[in-house]
């Protein structure tokens, strides 16, 4: 089982968000964020965790217990 990454804060506020079916403008809405921001958040979520999509990114912090 490979090492839980280090999220920020606001990185896990914003898997938090997806996981519950949110869009970027809508995360972005509720944490006043521009929607340029969350995707940036969102990039850095698909890297920290090495895959290549919001489905996967939920499935991988699932698998390991982030969600």
């Amino acid at each position: 089982r490979r090492d839980i990454p280090a999220l920020t804060p606001r990185q896990l506020e914003v898997l938090k968000m997806l996981s519950e079916g949110k869009s970027a403008r809508e995360i972005g809405g509720e944490l006043y964020l521009s929607e340029a921001t969350v995707r940036n958040h969102i990039r850095s979520l698909l890297q920290a965790l090495g895959v290549h999509s919001q489905l996967e990114v939920l499935a991988k912090a699932r698998e390991m217990g982030l969600l």
